[in-house]
């Protein structure tokens, strides 16, 4: 086992917060410090996992506030926000569809429309939105909808 100094169990415990994996966090330590510290080590500054149960409340609360503060700035990404990732599309769109590229410009307006749709993520309705009837969401891409914008390119071609 590794000897630790506060400045390598702080790294440690906020890297394990981010969700590094022991692994990676090793690694990092190795990186960083030139400290060759086993995962099995580290993983005992984890405190969701059983190995970190006893883990010292100072280090506990390093962790907790550390994570919290983690998912609070994941919002502050442009690329977790979903008007970002349609801007994005849109212009990766335009760009395939003034190339002439037809198969990327219909993938790219797929991945439009499972982005509104919800495909990516964990939730799912089977009905609409408080039990309501589903209704049908029309995606708007260059001022046209998704079915005028694929009809239009098939005719092009």
């Amino acid at each position: 086992m590794a000897k630790l100094t506060e400045a390598h169990k702080r790294f440690i415990v906020q890297a394990l917060a981010c969700w590094d994996t022991p692994s990676q966090v090793a690694e990092a330590i190795k990186e960083e410090f030139g400290l060759d510290v086993p995962r099995m080590q580290v993983a005992q500054y984890d405190p969701t996992k059983v190995a970190g149960k006893g883990l010292a409340k100072k280090w506990r609360e390093l962790f907790e506030a550390t994570r919290k503060r983690f998912r609070e700035e994941v919002a502050e990404i442009p690329i977790a926000d979903q008007a970002f990732r349609l801007r994005a599309l849109g212009k990766i769109y335009e760009r395939h569809f003034n190339r002439g590229n037809v198969v990327g410009a219909a993938a790219v307006l797929e991945q439009a429309a499972k982005e509104v749709g919800g495909a990516f993520t964990n939730r799912r309705e089977h009905t609409g939105l408080d039990g309501g009837p589903i209704e049908q969401k029309t995606v708007v891409v260059d001022g046209k909808e998704i079915a005028a914008a694929v009809a239009e390119l098939n005719r092009d071609y």
